[in-house]
């Protein structure tokens, strides 16, 4: 070219540069109007997580976790759509029950009826057989009924302790033997409760088939509630059936209390089979709860059918009942037996 002539040649590049910064500049100004209010007040887009205009848009944060401490569920992929809650609110709830008044008072259940135990032994002293051991015996329950009675018996007890380690555990026997040992020992015994519930669950049943129209109420209740089932002072023994008002609400409270405790157990056993975590938390206050108060119960009655009474003991070791220990605790029984069968009082060699 010549002087004075000008250069129109185009570098592409810098072409597609320039457009490109452009197109830039032109987004920028767009986005920031955008993302300031219209005319209207209305507010088109958020920029870098905040609202625009200051506002905390059409739900605040205070509804949002109002919701869910509510429970609101969520959409989730995974199987499980419980995942899709983000907090149980019912878990505090459960949480605060179990540790604090489930755990407290039923310390106290157990604690007193130990105490009253004690007194009454000390005031009252062995409740002996006022006319002494005959030699003589009956038959008051066979092998049936005994086998019965220990499974049952055997398999509270260790249903018992292996769940006072779940409840008590942590704040008795884990300062005493350390963290492994009891980690250790909790979970063969959270396995064994577990297995060990099926025991109970039949033994109960057998219990029911064998002795509930012994159970039922009869006359001899009303007498032997009035006199305090013969217990306080001697020669203060009222007439009972097979059993006495006091046996029947043993026994009733173990049927009624199992079945409520095998029913409860299998519910945390396969949990969410049959219910929801709602119903999972109340399952284990009720299993829970009743434990603790059959626990109470039936140290009472081993204390009266070892410690407490003379010859008790008998009728479920051998079977067999002295004479003078049935007429005196179970003298209509002992009528009844009579009449059927002459030679059931037989004489020990």
């Amino acid at each position: 070219m010549g002087a004075g002539q000008i250069n129109l040649s185009i570098d592409p590049k810098s072409v597609i540069r320039t457009i490109l910064t452009a197109l830039i500049v032109m987004g920028v100004v767009v986005l920031g109007d955008a993302a300031t209010p219209s005319s209207d007040g209305s507010v088109f887009a958020q920029t870098q997580g905040q609202v625009p205009g200051r506002t905390l848009g059409g739900t605040n944060d205070s509804e949002m976790w109002r919701a869910i401490r509510q429970g609101v569920t969520g959409s989730v992929s995974l199987p499980d759509k419980q995942a899709g809650v983000l907090v149980q609110s019912e878990g505090d709830n459960w949480r605060a029950i179990n540790n604090g008044p489930l755990k407290k008072y039923g310390a106290w259940i157990m604690a007193a009826i130990v105490g009253l135990l004690i007194i009454f032994f000390l005031v009252r002293g062995r409740v002996k057989v006022d006319a002494g051991l005959s030699g003589r015996t009956l038959l008051r329950f066979d092998g049936l009924d005994r086998f019965a009675h220990w499974l049952t018996a055997t398999s509270f007890i260790l249903l018992g302790l292996t769940g006072l380690n779940i409840m008590y555990g942590r704040y008795v026997l884990k300062p005493l033997i350390g963290p492994d040992a009891f980690a250790s020992l909790t979970y063969l015994g959270k396995v064994s409760h577990n297995y060990t519930g099926f025991a109970f669950a039949l033994g109960i049943v057998l219990m029911f088939a064998l002795w509930v129209k012994d159970n039922l109420p009869d006359r001899h209740d009303i007498g032997w509630i009035l006199k305090g089932g013969g217990l306080v002072g001697k020669h203060n023994h009222p007439p009972a059936g097979r059993f006495n008002f006091g046996q029947k609400f043993i026994f009733w409270s173990v049927i009624i209390g199992g079945a409520l405790l095998t029913i409860t157990g299998l519910t945390l056993m396969f949990p969410f089979y049959w219910t929801d975590m709602a119903g999972m938390h109340l399952g284990q206050l009720i299993h829970a709860a009743i434990a603790v108060i059959m626990i109470a119960i039936i140290i009472a009655h081993i204390y009266i059918g070892s410690l407490g009474m003379e010859g008790a003991f008998d009728a479920m070791g051998t079977g067999m009942v002295d004479e003078n220990w049935a007429r005196e605790h179970h003298s209509a029984w002992v009528e009844e037996v009579e009449t059927a069968d002459s030679t059931t009082i037989i004489q020990e060699s």
